[in-house]
Order: C-alpha cells, then structure tokens, then sequence
C-alpha cells in the first residue's frame, strides 16, 4: 500500500488496483478512514481534529488525488503529495 502523505501523526495512502469508487486511506492511530475523492464522503471513525485536517488537505489535493488514484490502478507508483502545513 503507497503512502501518498504523512502529516500530524495521519498516513494517507492508496492500494494498487482498489475497488471503485475513487478513494483514498488515512490512519491515525487506530482509527482508520476512507475518503471519496470524488464528492469528500468520509467511511469509518477519526478523532475530529484529525478528521479536520485530512478534509482540509483533501479539498487542497483533490486533482492529485485523482491523478494518484489512476496511478495505483495501473499498478504505477503514485506521486507524493505535500503534507499539510
């Protein structure tokens, strides 16, 4: 599993070839969530500050998510994505 990005204790990353609809991962802690990358509609239980902090860098890298997410299905190494800041 690639991971895309590391900020504030969060890892997000994708699977090779994940089922559809686009999406992405974020852990933190035990607590893990799957993100929409198409409409932001969040799957799973995170602490709300953290929850916060994945919404605010996912509206920031939505397009490279996209690009990202076409990546991992044709097997490809995805590209990095600045943490937030």
């Amino acid at each position: 599993m690639p991971v895309i990005s590391r900020f504030l204790g969060i890892v997000i990353s994708m699977f090779w070839n994940d089922h559809a609809p686009p999406h992405f991962h974020a852990r933190y802690g035990e607590y893990e969530i799957t993100v929409n990358i198409d409409n932001g509609v969040v799957e799973g239980k995170f602490p709300q500050r953290a929850l916060r902090h994945v919404l605010e860098w996912y509206g920031l890298h939505q397009e490279e998510l996209r690009r990202n997410w076409e990546l991992c299905r044709q097997s490809q190494l995805p590209t990095p994505i600045e943490p937030l800041e």
